[in-house]
């Protein structure tokens, strides 16, 4: 059964990490709503790549412009999902997980793609709250908590448990 999550968290909290480890127990794709975006600003000369508050700050602005221009941020988000279930470019994942930093897209992107959420929590990074997509990442009632405060095995570890549980609970047959 082919499934999507929302993940959020910090920068740096282990979000990439997370989709490699349990891509480990089962097919993973990954993709982040602000993908597009960034895509549309290295056409404009955006470097690509840049990670400082000031290109985070850009790049959360930029999306916001487009949410409320056209909204294709999240219809870029609905043609990835139509590719997942269609297994026109993912035939071999069963799992999607979407990137969704604002709280108010990742309820709608529960509700569009039957969705589960997850928040990567790592108390040993300084949050980045430079800007609004970023400083609201804690703003939503996510359905699972995932602990990445100690070693990578610690972290893997829990991924594991993450992955079992819903196994457990039905979520992934």
């Amino acid at each position: 059964m082919k499934r999507v999550i929302i993940t959020n968290g910090y920068a740096r909290s282990g979000k990439d990490e997370f989709a490699k480890i349990l891509n480990d127990y089962i097919g993973v794709s990954k993709y982040s709503s602000i993908d597009c975006v960034r895509n549309g600003a290295s056409e404009a000369g955006w470097y690509s790549g840049g990670k400082s508050d000031k290109d985070r700050k850009f790049l959360s602005d930029l999306k916001k412009l487009l949410t409320d221009y056209n909204d294709i941020p999240f219809r870029d988000l609905k043609c990835i999902y139509d590719d997942f279930i269609n297994e026109l470019y993912y035939p071999k994942s069963e799992i999607l997980i979407f990137d969704i930093r604002e709280p108010d897209e990742i309820e709608r992107a529960v509700k569009e793609f039957n969705a589960i959420t997850v928040f990567i929590k790592n108390d040993n990074i300084m949050p980045v709250t430079s800007n609004s997509s970023d400083a609201n990442v804690e703003n939503y009632n996510y359905d699972y908590y995932v602990e990445n405060n100690g070693t990578l095995d610690d972290f893997r570890d829990s991924v594991r448990t993450f992955y079992l549980s819903l196994i457990e609970k039905g979520v992934m047959i």
